[in-house]
């Protein structure tokens, strides 16, 4: 008897256009998951992934509970003229169900892999949703993707449970080759259910083959030069998807940049609480990690919503809870530079600069990323990619791609913190050289005070979510208004005091009494100098000067720092009162005197403080 051919014909377009189906649906069910976050998201996760966990012939009952004759949708079908019972539509159908939760579920863990950081760098270069979403998301999470495809085809192919179930056993139009097998070993013909299960065999290794080979070649690997990435390239480089639009002003004021932000946002264990100015000359922005440095900037970017304020940039209002404004992120014309840099892992140096010039002409768009690549001397790097670039070059790219949108404000999150010390200094050069031709708002976040005081013209210092010194640098190292200013910009030497006089007070913490230049009111009740300011004069009857005895050293390359006891020898390494540093050569003339050596507390370089925040 001639051998039947039809079941593989039959399984082979079923599992195709199941498979077709189920890439299209678990895409977009598992980009709607992933973007949302409100409540029932493990219930909804719950149905979809259903399928995948009951027994295929449960799947099989309740589609014909929901398609059969008598069902509603059943009923309106035949309305319709339309019959899905026994058809080859049901065995569509049937594969279809089975096999979306494969590919549902391994394209959501895939965009779920993609660093978030991305996406909200995306929408401060001016993109919209869905460009993320075929720029950015799509692309990194592609390989996921394409083993979500192999393996929704190798589910559809040998389902048989439900198809029995919904479409029957009909021989050339909805026997599969699962359903094939049963019916020869049911009937005793062990041959032919043989060479059913052999065919079936080969599929799967071929689709587990190609599993393999795709995974050990997936497209943004480390020579970047595969047929996707340069697809994702042209898209990139050549004509947008959609032409981004933009309300009249594109450019930047140049000159008149202005930033007003008073907002508060609920946080965990504390509210968010920051209210200030700033112009065109850069604000540095201190801060213990959690203070809400961050989130500040965050919410000026549209990246997060404060719980109420308002936010308005060049007098444009970009966020007001009274008013209900909320300009989304591609709307506001802000440059950031994250901690992480936020590079696109699968886009070239020329790529990502480009990245946020989509409104741009192709011509306009190579001239603006090339005069970027030589304001950040990136020449001849554009076709790299992140992982083939240095930290210090990574850190180039991030900064040229948030300067070439040419933004009304620039907001810096710690953008030298992941640098070795040495490139730091190169790109802190860079950086300053940059933010002094530039117009704009420049908002930038440290939490090393010599960074800010090198870069910045203006401080402001947050602690816990409340902004607790704001103003000049000059100002604020040299007269910290409260104790907690004063640790947040790096000073090492406190004490408590009692007022003796008006312009006397008693150290209460270094057992000395201290000249201070200015009279005392009460709510004063700490003194401090900052542990470069001391001097070790020879003359003995100058203005707080005291006998000191070394207790211990600490060395760095080019400074020492020495720990000293007041008025008497210390008893261990611990037992001191202040921190002093010094240059390696002054201290080279220094311990070469015998002790006691004299320590003077010189009035102009003591600051007194309020206590608490």
């Amino acid at each position: 008897m001639e051998f039947d051919f039809s079941p593989l014909w039959i399984s082979v377009k079923t599992a195709l256009l199941a498979t077709i189906f189920a890439f299209f649906l678990g895409i977009a069910a598992a980009y709607w998951m992933f973007w949302h976050q409100g409540k029932g998201r493990g219930l909804i996760d719950s149905i979809l992934t259903l399928p995948l966990v009951l027994p295929p012939t449960v799947v099989g009952f309740v589609l014909l509970l929901l398609l059969g004759r008598n069902s509603p949708i059943g009923q309106l079908l035949k309305q319709l003229g339309i019959n899905l019972i026994f058809t080859w539509s049901a065995t569509v159908i049937a594969a279809t169900v089975v096999a979306f939760p494969l590919m549902y579920k391994t394209a959501l863990g895939s965009l779920e892999q993609v660093d978030p950081d991305l996406s909200r760098v995306a929408r401060t270069l001016g993109a919209t949703e869905r460009r993320i979403f075929w720029q950015v998301l799509l692309p990194l999470a592609y390989p996921g993707v394409v083993a979500g495809t192999i393996l929704a085809f190798a589910r559809a192919l040998g389902e048989f449970g439900a198809t029995l179930m919904l479409a029957g056993s009909v021989p050339g139009k909805t026997q599969t080759i699962p359903i094939a097998i049963f019916v020869a070993a049911q009937a005793g013909e062990m041959g032919q259910a043989l060479g059913w299960v052999l065919i079936m065999i080969a599929i799967a290794l071929a689709v587990i083959t190609s599993l393999n080979c795709w995974s050990t070649s997936q497209y943004y690997s480390k020579k970047g030069n595969t047929a996707v990435a340069r697809l994702f390239d042209c898209l990139i480089l050549g004509q947008p998807l959609a032409r981004e639009t933009r309300g009249p002003g594109d450019a930047v004021t140049r000159g008149c940049g202005r930033i007003s932000v008073d907002l508060q946002k609920n946080l965990s264990g504390f509210t968010l609480e920051t209210s200030f100015t700033a112009a065109s000359a850069p604000l540095g922005i201190l801060g213990a990690s959690g203070s809400g440095k961050s989130m500040t900037l965050r919410c000026i970017a549209g990246l997060e919503t404060p719980t109420q304020g308002r936010i308005i940039l060049n007098e444009r209002v970009l966020f007001d809870s009274q008013l209900g404004i909320n300009l989304p992120s591609y709307q506001r014309r802000i440059g950031f530079v994250f901690q992480n840099y936020a590079l696109f892992p699968h886009l070239s140096v020329a790529q990502n600069i480009a990245f946020g010039l989509q409104r741009l002409s192709k011509a306009e768009r190579a001239q603006r990323v090339a005069s970027y690549m030589d304001l950040m001397q990136l020449q001849g790097l554009e076709a790299r990619y992140p992982h083939q670039l240095s930290g210090g070059q990574q850190q180039r790219v991030a900064l040229a791609r948030a300067l070439a949108i040419e933004p009304e404000a620039l907001l810096l999150d710690e953008p030298l913190s992941a640098l070795d010390t040495y490139l730091r200094s190169q790109i802190e050069k860079l950086l300053a050289e940059v933010l002094s031709s530039y117009q704009g708002v420049t908002l930038f976040i440290t939490h090393k005070l010599e960074e800010a005081y090198r870069v910045c013209n203006n401080l402001l210092v947050l602690s816990e979510g409340k902004i607790i010194a704001h103003g000049p640098k000059a100002d604020i190292f040299e007269r910290p208004p409260t104790y907690k200013v004063a640790q947040l910009t790096e000073c090492k030497n406190f004490s408590r005091i009692r007022v003796v006089a008006p312009q006397l007070v008693e150290a209460l913490d270094w057992g000395c009494t201290i000249w201070v230049m200015e009279p005392v009111s009460e709510r004063l009740t700490y003194i401090g100098i900052r542990a470069h300011h001391f001097s070790f004069p020879q003359e003995p009857n100058l203005e707080n000067t005291f006998p000191c005895w070394l207790a211990q050293t600490s060395e760095t390359q080019d400074r020492i720092t020495i720990y000293l006891k007041l008025d008497q020898p210390p008893s261990t390494p611990q037992d001191y009162h202040l921190q002093a540093e010094l240059f390696k050569e002054k201290w080279n003339t220094l311990k070469e005197r015998p002790q006691p050596w004299k320590i003077q507390l010189a009035p102009q370089r003591l600051f007194l403080m309020a206590g608490g925040k």
